[in-house]
């Protein structure tokens, strides 16, 4: 999954109907180049394949010369509510699709967000679990292993800050 693919979904959707330099400045404007490494390329790449894919539809703006204007559609709509669920539910050690889930989570019912994160911290502390198991097991060097304890920090550390944004969540609390 591509955190380019459901931020360029997101702000179509958001809109109703955009063209690329709209996306371009939405995203710019969340500073999305700095937590998810955008750059305007790579946005109009995104919206021309997305639209190939069929995901997108298009239309001309016989008015401006060269615009096309895009709009998410059923399946695009689908797809960006697989890929937003799958970045809140699933770890990945990629943060830019969890900062992408999280700038997107008023798309979603509030309960299904706690839902879908408390599944991400049960898969954090399971994965936290292993990785002390492991960094513990066998005979490797030291510095191997401390390789090992960071993941499993970083791991419960995510874990604790989920934690604390389900409560959040539940208390009726910003940011959805």
């Amino acid at each position: 999954m591509s955190a380019t693919r459901l931020l360029v979904l997101g702000v179509v959707r958001l809109h109703g109907q955009a063209h690329g330099y709209l996306v371009s400045s939405e995203l710019e404007s969340w500073e999305a180049g700095q937590w998810a490494g955008l750059r305007s390329g790579s946005i109009y790449h995104a919206l021309r394949q997305l639209a190939k894919e069929g995901l997108l539809d298009t239309s001309e703006v016989y008015e401006w010369p060269g615009r096309v204007d895009y709009a998410i559609n059923e399946k695009g709509e689908e797809t960006f509510l697989r890929l937003l669920r799958s970045a809140l539910r699933v770890p990945d050690r990629r943060p830019e699709l969890l900062n992408a889930a999280l700038v997107l989570l008023p798309a979603l019912p509030v309960a299904e967000v706690i839902e879908l994160l408390k599944e991400r911290v049960e898969a954090l502390d399971g994965e936290r679990e292993q990785l002390v198991a492991t960094a513990r097991e066998g005979r490797r060097p030291r510095s191997v292993a401390e390789l090992f304890d960071l993941r499993a920090a970083q791991a419960a550390g995510e874990a604790a800050w989920v934690r604390d944004l389900i409560g959040r969540l539940e208390r009726g609390e910003e940011p959805v």
